[in-house]
């Protein structure tokens, strides 16, 4: 059995925290918000902890999946931050989607403490993380990775090291670009099916079988007719995620028209009020618009 901590209960960690115990894995888990810590002792029969510092003591690994840069920091650094709480060989995997920048900066402060950290954002949405099947794309020394690949089996259908420490976010930036194009793009076909006077579910019957197919198209088309947004990761967090791809792309020079448009698009869904749909909301920008 290995002693893990989990720091971030949201839609994902919550149930990836869940797995670490069904594994058999021995988890404390901690949330800023104190009563889901509670709740999921309660239902998963872990333990829970009031900071960071207090989950993460004696845990040989230690998982987060937070909300950004600055509360990534938060669980990491300070007196009751999860490093002043780990000791020397002990692991840090961060699961949050998160700069390279804060990427670099932790695995500095980890590496002085004696400690290792590997970047592990996932992708798979909330219902990989419910039904153990993330993508996870790591980043970090080839040693504690070796270790860390088979806990976090515990929730992933593939994990992968892609490269040194950063090399994780870099690829899951890859993975928000691809996912952007591909939702406007779906988002069109749809819309343009609607007004063409076809049935939008016999269309997709049909393309998702040849080229067009796509995991988006498979999963998001019946929500997409039915005006449905409530099913996945939220614009507000896209557009936290296409920010970071934006401004990357500036620093290494790489050229991302479509993804600053779509990133406008979503901008244009958040003032429509939809800063909590899920992804494939583009289509109502579309509908309400008239574009």
């Amino acid at each position: 059995m290995t002693k893990c901590a989990f720091l971030g209960l949201g839609v994902m960690g919550y149930p990836m925290a869940g797995h670490l115990q069904k594994a058999g894995h021995e988890v404390t888990v901690y949330n800023r918000t104190q009563r889901k810590a509670t709740d999921w002792s309660s239902a998963y029969g872990g333990a829970d902890a009031p900071t960071p510092r207090a989950a993460a003591q004696g845990a040989q690994f230690v998982m987060a999946c937070v909300g950004n840069d600055d509360d990534l920091r938060a669980v990491c650094l300070g007196e009751q931050g999860a490093f002043a709480g780990m000791q020397a060989g002990a692991i840090f995997v961060d699961h949050t989607t998160v700069s390279a920048k804060v990427t670099a900066e932790l695995y500095a402060a980890a590496k002085e403490k004696g400690i290792d950290f590997i970047d592990a954002p996932v992708s798979g949405g909330q219902a990989g993380a419910e039904n153990g099947a993330l993508s996870v794309m790591c980043g970090g020394d080839a040693a504690p990775f070796a270790k860390a690949e088979p806990v976090i089996a515990a929730y992933a259908k593939i994990c992968k090291r892609l490269g040194e420490s950063g090399a994780g976010q870099m690829t899951k930036m890859c993975n928000q670009i691809a996912i952007a194009g591909l939702v406007q793009g779906l988002s069109e076909a749809l819309h343009f099916a609607q007004k063409a006077g076809l049935d939008g579910r016999k269309v997709v019957e049909v393309i998702s079988q040849g080229a067009a197919g796509s995991w988006q198209m498979q999963n998001r088309y019946e929500t997409m007719l039915d005006g449905e947004f409530e099913h996945g990761f939220a614009v507000d967090w896209m557009r936290k995620d296409l920010g970071i791809c934006l401004s990357t792309g500036d620093e290494i020079g790489a050229s991302l028209p479509v993804t600053a448009l779509v990133d406008q698009f979503y901008k244009d869904v958040q003032r429509m009020g939809g800063g909590r749909y899920d992804t494939s909301s583009l289509i109502k920008r579309l509908s309400d618009t008239g574009e």
